[in-house]
């Protein structure tokens, strides 16, 4: 990999949490709009170490509970998962399928609600279902739909070799 092609990465991931801040709350409800950080942390760990991977997941995590003090923790936690699972399977599924990256952003998402719904104590019971079962799924897929359109455009900046899907 070049130097240049370094840099590329970072301003790709980096525009990714610029649109978090920018575009994400102009797109309506927080539940169905996409996650551009944990988008931008999916791919990173698509080319990481499942170490390095949970490192930037804790700090995306800590990132997020800054912005959310009543469930701070659980974020951290539940990113610091995603990153360490996602760049482990990796190594356990073919990751240059555009398909199969579609379908770890979709699994990282939900995860990552998951773990922040159990551990923030703020949905229970019913709403917990509801939440799993229906914003999380529609957030889930709006991420994985939002992380394929960027894998195609940038498949040559992000270095990643994309199979047939």
């Amino acid at each position: 990999m070049r130097r240049s092609d370094k840099y590329r990465f970072l301003v790709i991931l980096a525009g990714l949490v610029v649109l978090q801040f920018s575009v994400r709350p102009r797109l309506g409800d927080d539940r169905i709009a996409p996650d551009f950080m944990l988008l931008a942390l999916l791919i990173y760990t698509i080319r990481a170490q499942p170490g390095r991977s949970a490192g930037a997941g804790f700090l995306v995590g800590l990132l997020r509970d800054a912005l959310t003090p009543a469930s701070f923790g659980s974020g951290a936690l539940a990113h610091t998962v995603v990153g360490y699972l996602s760049a482990w399977s990796k190594a356990v599924f073919f990751a240059e399928n555009l398909f199969v990256n579609g379908c770890l952003f979709f699994a990282g998402t939900w995860l990552r609600n998951l773990i922040v719904a159990v551990f923030s104590g703020k949905v229970k019971g019913g709403m917990l279902g509801w939440e799993l079962l229906v914003w999380s799924p529609i957030q889930s897929l709006t991420t994985a739909l939002v992380g394929v359109v960027v894998l195609w455009m940038f498949r040559r900046e992000l270095a990643i070799r994309l199979g047939d899907a």
